[in-house]
């Protein structure tokens, strides 16, 4: 022993390579990771891989960070229960594996968008979108993501103290963009003010919202407000407003958008689900399927017929009205592939009632009020998908920098680099072409976007999505049975594998998205023009 020193916590020892060797058969039992002892001469027993593993000669008494590394994550030794085995340090040596402070961005190339690096310059972020990314990075990292962990897992919804600190910060607000809806708010305590934000704060929040890693959760994440509330601010009545959207953006209430149905996925115009006058209400029945947080939804935002043409008048027949929960209205979990934490559901309306002032738009242009909330849902999607893969290519180019395979590491190999390169392509080029559509949306209104750029939002979709899921594959491959493992290092890449089909479907589907596109384009070819 050299020498003590007092930690916060406990006394701790500094040690030699040698004293540590010492301490190698069962019952004394030590090892290094990351220039840190361990004492594990209890917990070898306990060890989940078995005690073959701590007893191996290359481990026992040993510096085993290689071996460590090779197997966990290096989350697993700040968790408290293994945290608390640390006896002192390696004397002479200092630790080099440190986790980021929160909000602190990853130092891994491509791990960013380019705009967060160091000496990397953008014509559309400045300063106050830093200092914005970084409080909302450092607020998802201590608030959310424990809660989103924890709920990926036990399939529960978002806990109500995050939804009221997110509240707080005015972070459901901010996702539906900027607007009216901001005005005499405080956004992430004051860092921006409501008329200085803009789309591309919005992006911001939605790329922390995608890195989360837990892919059932991020729609868990009120992801029904961001796309239920929109039609009652831009459609419902003033009084109707003034009710509802305190509610929703103080987390009193939920809210979510019914429009899909089991009989009519991407083809809003075949809605089966009808609503008819009875004096100053709307009578609903029907069913919807899919619904996103309409487990825990205290409002319905529903597309209905209102007509009783055979095939409906998609034209004039179709109504959406905000729809209170009732007793008349049961919601069922559906079973997917994402954690039931998403709030997925199947809703029936057996005669649900809502009064008529409760009408969002004009009777007869129910699809009118459906497609204007078609293109802000898709590049929110857009944008958690692609953060999303971008996470997987930061963890991709991690393991294949610490895993080790015949002798060298996995980066070594040829086919490796080359799947590393198409992965950093693909994100590379959906976030420049994002960024572009993002900031026609800071210059364009409401009605110039579905003019001008709805196709093309269509197309961006359509291309995340399937870049999505070959990412999807390539780091399956990369991270072999550890990426079909849904916990330890490849935890990520197996959720990440099972859910990204999702994006291709959510917002419509991504063949419909790649034809609307190419549809609005050959609207637009100029009839004087030849070959």
């Amino acid at each position: 022993m050299l020498e003590t020193h007092k930690s916060t916590s406990a006394v701790k020892t500094t040690f030699t390579v040698e004293e540590v060797a010492q301490h190698n058969k069962p019952g004394d039992l030590w090892i290094i990771i990351d220039a840190k002892v361990y004492d594990v001469s209890k917990f070898v027993n306990l060890h989940p891989g078995g005690a073959g593993v701590l007893l191996a000669k290359n481990v026992a008494g040993k510096d085993a960070t290689e071996a460590f590394f090779g197997l966990h994550r290096h989350e697993v030794l700040l968790k408290p229960q293994y945290a608390r085995l640390q006896i002192g340090t390696v004397h002479g040596q200092e630790e080099i594996i440190k986790p980021l402070a929160p909000g602190q961005p990853s130092p891994v190339p491509y791990a960013e968008p380019a705009w967060l690096n160091p000496g990397f310059h953008s014509p559309y972020y400045n300063d106050k979108h830093r200092d914005f990314q970084r409080a909302v990075r450092k607020f998802f990292e201590e608030v959310v993501y424990p809660d989103a962990v924890r709920h990926e897992e036990d399939g529960k919804r978002i806990s109500q103290e995050v939804v009221d600190k997110l509240c707080e910060m005015n972070i459901p607000a901010m996702r539906i963009g900027p607007g009216k809806h901001l005005k005499g708010r405080t956004l992430m305590g004051g860092i921006i003010t409501p008329e200085e934000f803009d789309h591309f704060h919005e992006l911001i929040i939605n790329f922390e919202v995608g890195r989360l890693g837990t892919r059932g959760y991020v729609d868990g994440l009120l992801a029904g407000e961001v796309i239920g509330l929109p039609p009652v601010l831009n459609f419902g009545s003033p009084e109707l407003q003034a009710k509802v959207v305190p509610e929703v953006l103080s987390g009193k209430k939920f809210i979510c958008l019914a429009i899909s149905e089991a009989f009519a996925g991407s083809d809003v115009g075949g809605l089966q689900t009808y609503a008819e006058r009875d004096g100053d209400e709307w009578v609903i029945t029907g069913t919807k399927k899919w619904i996103t947080n309409g487990t825990f939804a205290d409002y319905f935002t529903v597309a209905c017929r209102s007509d009783h043409g055979t095939p409906p008048d998609t034209q004039n027949g179709y109504v959406v009205i905000l729809v209170p929960r009732q007793d008349a209205i049961s919601t069922k979990s559906i079973k997917t592939a994402y954690s039931s934490t998403a709030g997925t559901s199947y809703v029936t309306f057996d005669g649900a009632r809502a009064p008529v002032a409760n009408t969002l738009g004009k009777v007869g242009n129910g699809m009118q009020v459906v497609l204007s909330n078609f293109n802000h849902e898709r590049w929110m999607i857009v944008c958690t998908s692609l953060s999303a893969q971008r996470r997987i290519v930061e963890e991709c180019l991690k393991w294949t920098t610490q895993r080790v395979a015949f002798g060298k590491p996995l980066h070594a190999q040829p086919v490796v680099r080359a799947r590393l390169a198409n992965m950093i392509a693909r994100v590379e080029a959906g976030q420049n072409w994002l960024e572009f559509v993002t900031y026609q949306m800071n210059n364009m209104s409401y009605q110039e976007q579905s003019d001008k750029i709805a196709g093309t939002i269509g197309l961006l979709k359509q291309y995340i999505t399937r870049t999505g899921r070959e990412t999807a594959e390539d780091a399956t491959l990369l991270f072999g049975g550890r990426g079909i493992t849904a916990s330890g290092m490849g935890k990520l890449i197996e959720n990440y594998h099972r859910t990204s089909p999702y994006d291709a479907i959510l917002g419509g589907s991504e063949d419909v998205l790649g034809d609307l596109g190419v549809r609005q384009a050959i609207k637009k070819m100029p009839k004087d023009i030849r070959l």
